[in-house]
């Protein structure tokens, strides 16, 4: 039979469902009923987002700095092969 009483916590119905579990289950998190709990836990994450967005920044960076390094790369060999060809035109004159 229920409980004639009503809980004076609101959560402890939760804290019983969840209680005799001990472990959670894999793929579901287990919920915290602390708001200092959640607190804690959403300043974790933020860190965490933090830390991301500067390895995010800081591959972004890495990329630009070899598309530069290509580019750079491929107009050096662009100026070395037209300074080492002759001028195709100029041997055509020649011939006629």
């Amino acid at each position: 039979m229920a409980d004639p009483q009503m809980p004076q916590d609101p959560f402890e119905m939760f804290r019983r469902l969840w209680g005799p579990l001990g472990v959670p289950v894999p793929g579901m998190a287990m919920p915290t009923l602390d708001p200092r709990e959640v607190e804690k836990r959403i300043a974790e994450l933020k860190s965490v987002e933090a830390w991301l967005s500067m390895n995010l920044n800081v591959l972004r960076m890495a990329i630009q700095g070899l598309e530069m390094q290509k580019a750079g790369l491929t107009a050096m060999q662009q100026a070395m092969s037209s300074v080492q060809a002759p001028p195709a035109p100029a041997a055509e004159k020649k011939k006629k």
